[in-house]
């Protein structure tokens, strides 16, 4: 048995360097590749990686190069949403031909961007047999696993389980063009965002006992909007950041969203996950945020009640940057400090999970048909936006629904 997981990671931006980070706490993989379409990034987080000591990775002209060596073991797909199925079947077409060997392949969230491309990515990874896990940092942030477990354990042994579920993730809008793009990323922050936040309701409401199929999505409410983005003014500031292909007078995508999700248990009790996520949240910068309910007791959890607090006074003339907190929006005044987002955020628990999981030959408990229902549930928040009135999990034609944000023809 390997000891040590080798790994290639597709995408060289944000998230791939988010990924880098945890790996530092992670002790039995390395990554040693890296493949981005821009060779100089590639380049780039593959000398990260050798500088923070978590693999001497170098750059690959393909993916399939990079399935084709054999010190790589497993696959991070990290890259843009609209080229996921692309990255995909790069993979498994290598494997088809017999140049490679894998012991598994993971994909950040969503899995897909609408029902039909989540469908072909898992048939995919399936017909040759790849083991398969779907990366969503939010359930595995050590906060968010410790209060799980001991109010599990202490409060709904004794008291009957939890009942409520709230969850948020909120900043002032995405790093990359590509993100503001309907058509490229699948709709606006509810396909960005909601993926994290609809799957962490469940997971809290989930006995971590029983596996998360034990609670089953029965109706769902979606609400969308464009606060902030598509205002003149502010349309305007994204076309001259994001270039010319992002114009919210024309095409806006949502920057707001929120879903109401009633679950039926596996005993028959109705439970509720109520998710918000935000592109225009004014604020420090990113905020997680969660609460669970039950008859006699709750939890909460936000990511900037981190403890550390800096102030820096008007003299202070800094640089824009993002070293106290993602997405940071301020460089004066009280301003709290996430200290090792990394690990805050679940991205290092994560990784040494599937790591553990692929090593040992073990299904992970969360894999690519959780991915898919996971945008079920997106697609279903879509319709319903879109109709005005809460829908029966899965919405009608969920298999084929493109929003309209991804078609370019939502108007706020």
């Amino acid at each position: 048995m390997t000891k040590r997981l080798g790994i290639g990671m597709v995408g060289s931006g944000f998230n791939a360097k988010f990924h880098l980070l945890g790996f530092q706490g992670v002790r039995n993989a390395d990554v040693l590749g890296v493949w981005s379409p821009n060779h100089t990034n590639a380049a780039d987080t593959a000398a990260m990686s050798t500088q923070l000591g978590v693999g001497d990775a170098k750059p690959y002209p393909s993916i399939a190069a990079m399935v084709e060596d054999p010190a790589i073991d497993a696959i991070w797909v990290s890259g843009p949403n609209h080229a996921r199925i692309e990255n995909v079947e790069e993979v498994v077409s290598t494997l088809e031909r017999g140049k490679g060997a894998l012991l598994g392949i993971a994909c950040e969230k969503p899995l897909a961007r609408n029902v039909s491309e989540a469908k072909q990515v898992l048939d995919l990874v399936s017909k040759v047999g790849l083991p398969h896990g779907y990366l969503e940092n939010q359930v595995f942030a050590p906060p968010v696993e410790v209060g799980r477990n001991l109010l599990w354990a202490r409060g709904a042994k004794t008291t009957g389980r939890p009942y409520l579920a709230r969850a948020a993730e909120e900043h002032s809008g995405p790093h990359a063009p590509w993100f503001w793009q309907g058509k490229l990323q699948g709709g606006g922050v509810l396909n960005d965002m909601m993926c994290h936040s609809s799957l962490l309701v469940q997971h809290l409401l989930t006995d971590p006992a029983k596996p998360v199929s034990s609670l089953r999505p029965t109706r769902v409410t979606g609400h969308i909007a464009s606060l902030k983005w598509s205002r003149p003014a502010y349309s305007k500031r994204l076309t001259a950041t994001m270039g010319k292909d992002v114009n919210y007078d024309k095409t806006p995508s949502e920057d707001f969203a929120s879903v109401i999700i009633e679950f039926q248990t596996d005993d028959g009790q109705k439970v509720l996950g109520e998710a918000t996520t935000s592109w225009s949240f004014v604020g420090a910068g990113l905020r997680l945020s969660a609460e669970l309910l039950g008859p006699e007791y709750s939890l909460q959890w936000n990511s900037l009640d981190s403890g550390l607090k800096l102030f820096f006074s008007r003299e202070v003339m800094g640089k824009t940057g993002e070293d106290l907190v993602e997405k940071q929006n301020a460089e004066m005044g009280q301003m709290p400090v996430v200290a090792g987002e990394a690990w805050v955020y679940g991205y290092e628990a994560e990784d040494r999970y599937f790591v553990d999981c692929f090593l040992n030959k073990r299904k992970p408990w969360l894999t690519f048909d959780d991915g898919l229902q996971v945008v079920k549930v997106l697609m279903t928040a879509y319709m319903s936006a879109e109709q005005g009135k809460t829908l029966d999990f899965p919405g009608p034609g969920v298999d084929t629904f493109v929003p309209a944000v991804a078609k370019g023809t939502w108007k706020p």
